[in-house]
């Protein structure tokens, strides 16, 4: 089994099992339809149903970084992405077309309206938010959380929004909370960064990195919380929009 899965993820194997053309060949609107049920019930959980993110990236956009071209989409549907929660997807070439055909209209038809004051929402950011003690934008900031470097390029204005109110809801699998006890007793807890068959490495709260050999610890809970607060009652409606428009600005370093 192990031989196989190597083999069935191999470069050589990947070469392969590509589709002879570079441009999608099912976007007949039958072929969209079918991509649209395809979405909905593989993707959308992830992803959102318009595609607007979710634990998964933001699709409706005009460009994806990761798929800038209609076989880049096709690679990262069919092989997934390593070291991400985007698995590899075992459908038909023209399921994988025909899903790579709605996710674009999902990107042409985004017409999400960002209507804040990014400069006031850059302060609010940094000042009353608080949010660079555990972010970072650029060289600035936290460790504890994601970076937010790039962060509106992968998510769009209405998950940014749901985030600040609801900040338990889809929380990223390399971001969760972890607790771990030694077998001498000893607790400790923090982000999870990586974990593996043998070992797991966690960022505790003063923004040490702890990686501990499995063998050495009694017992680890992964805990479905987060650190992040809710802004429900920190942000009134004028401060949300800002701070929604100052975090859809940014696009990373490109």
């Amino acid at each position: 089994m192990v031989q196989w899965l190597m083999l069935l993820f191999s470069p050589q194997a990947q070469v392969l099992d590509l589709p002879a053309v570079n441009h999608n060949p099912y976007t007949a609107e039958a072929d969209l339809q079918q991509g649209r049920k395809l979405y909905g019930s593989r993707c959308a959980g992830c992803h959102g149903p318009s595609g607007n993110g979710g634990k998964g990236a933001n699709l409706a956009v005009p460009s994806l970084p990761r798929a800038q071209t209609d076989l880049g989409l096709y690679k990262v549907i069919r092989y997934g992405i390593a070291e991400t929660e985007m698995p590899p997807a075992n459908m038909t070439q023209r399921e994988i077309w025909q899903i790579a055909g709605y996710v674009r209209r999902l990107g042409a038809s985004s017409t999400e309206v960002v209507d804040g004051d990014a400069d006031r929402g850059r302060q609010i950011f940094a000042g009353k938010g608080g949010c660079l003690q555990c972010h970072a934008v650029g060289t600035e900031g936290g460790v504890m959380g994601p970076s937010l470097t790039g962060i509106g390029r992968r998510r769009s204005p209405g998950f940014l929004r749901s985030k600040l109110l609801d900040s338990a809801a889809n929380i990223a699998d390399d971001f969760r909370a972890v607790e771990v006890t030694t077998r001498d007793g000893r607790t400790m807890s923090g982000i999870r960064v990586n974990e593996d068959t043998w070992s797991i490495q966690f960022r505790d709260s003063a923004g040490m990195l702890h990686s501990l050999w499995k063998q050495d610890l009694s017992a680890i809970d992964a805990v479905r919380r987060t650190p992040m607060p809710s802004y429900r009652d920190v942000l009134d409606g004028r401060d949300l929009a800002d701070v929604v428009a100052y975090l859809s600005g940014l696009r990373g370093a490109n």
